[in-house]
């Protein structure tokens, strides 16, 4: 790990002090967090000397890998939206500095507290009882955060607006990451078809996470503490993040809980329903569930091509590659239920 390093870390250590209106910041261990295959994450205590932030501090470094992939944020607007969403009420790790100056680290990053918790998925689907509240509370949060709407809050008006359509969009965007893979395969091929077939119309635009699942955010006694990896955020229907998290590629397994693997649906969806007041469009859902798919199984595609371009070699990134047909399995039964309770 040479991003902080005995060059790097007097510049880091200065700049922090700057931004923390302090004499002096010093930092102490750090360590790579796991877990980090599209995103890096630093963890790292900070003991701050002067100014508001006197003290010491538990927090993390994001940044980039060598390699990204396609439809993830900017480190600013990162910041920007985890910003939004921590004003917004959302249990999102509380943002504290972003950079854009890459004499600093030599790459763009920003800094947020860190939280306490696990997130490992197989692990979160462990327990022996639906985790009802957990899963109610999940779907609060997700609420909060489409509160947030286009042209309502500062520094999000970088965000790209999916047009014509977020369906239409999701389904164009697939297809340019893909770069013709989908013309190979027939279960890709069909499943977008399938998605411009019955893409439908969004009333409203809100901010969503995107990848709202299992996996991205902590628990801690059985109680939620933060929301992570807010990469591929922006505007969308908010149909789609509970579309995300009851997708069957999200639920490790446990496919009896569709809620992420941890409870039923309509736990998530009573929790959403008590914030935003709104009832949930159950086939809306079942539409992002198909989006859900399709999506991750393009995203494996490109982060097993990071590792054969030879540019990032990495064995979590080949065996992530292998994992498509597991998910156009998921796609498969997913769209053969979806079928028959419309006929």
């Amino acid at each position: 790990m040479t991003l902080i390093n005995e060059q790097s870390r007097p510049r880091l250590e200065a700049w922090l002090a700057g931004q923390a209106g302090a004499r002096r910041v010093t930092i102490g261990e750090v360590t790579l967090l796991s877990g980090g295959s599209i995103q890096q994450n630093l963890a790292m205590t900070l003991t701050v000397d002067g100014g508001r932030f006197d003290g010491r501090h538990a927090v993390v470094l994001r940044t980039s890998p060598p390699t990204a992939i396609a439809d993830t944020r900017s480190k600013s607007q990162e910041f920007a939206i985890l910003r939004a969403a921590f004003q917004a009420g959302v249990k999102a790790p509380e943002p504290l500095f972003s950079c854009g100056d890459r004499a600093v680290l030599g790459c763009d990053f920003y800094v947020m507290r860190r939280a306490a918790g696990a997130g490992a998925g197989f692990r979160m689907v462990k327990n022996e009882a639906p985790q009802r509240e957990l899963a109610r509370e999940l779907g609060r949060q997700i609420a909060r955060l489409h509160t947030v709407r286009p042209g309502t809050v500062e520094g999000l008006d970088s965000l790209p607006l999916p047009e014509p359509t977020p369906a239409l969009a999701a389904v164009r965007d697939c297809r340019t990451w893909l770069q013709g893979e989908d013309e190979r395969d027939p279960v890709l091929a069909w499943g977008l078809r399938w998605l411009e077939r019955n893409a439908p119309p969004t009333e409203e635009l809100v901010l969503c996470h995107r990848d709202y699942r299992t996996g991205n955010y902590l628990v801690e006694d059985g109680r939620l503490t933060a929301i992570l990896d807010w990469e591929f955020a922006g505007w969308s229907d908010p149909m789609e993040d509970l579309g995300w998290f009851c997708a069957r590629s999200w639920r490790f397994g446990r496919f009896d809980r569709e809620a992420g693997g941890i409870a039923d649906r309509d736990d998530l969806y009573a929790g959403y329903e008590e914030v935003s007041g709104k009832p949930v469009d159950r086939a809306r859902v079942d539409y992002w569930e198909a989006v859900a798919e399709v999506r991750w199984g393009t995203i494996v595609l490109m982060q097993g091509g990071r590792h054969t371009s030879g540019v990032e070699p990495s064995l979590e990134l080949a065996l992530t590659g292998r994992m498509l047909p597991a998910i156009e399995l998921d796609l498969l039964l997913h769209l053969d239920a979806v079928e028959r309770r419309r006929a």
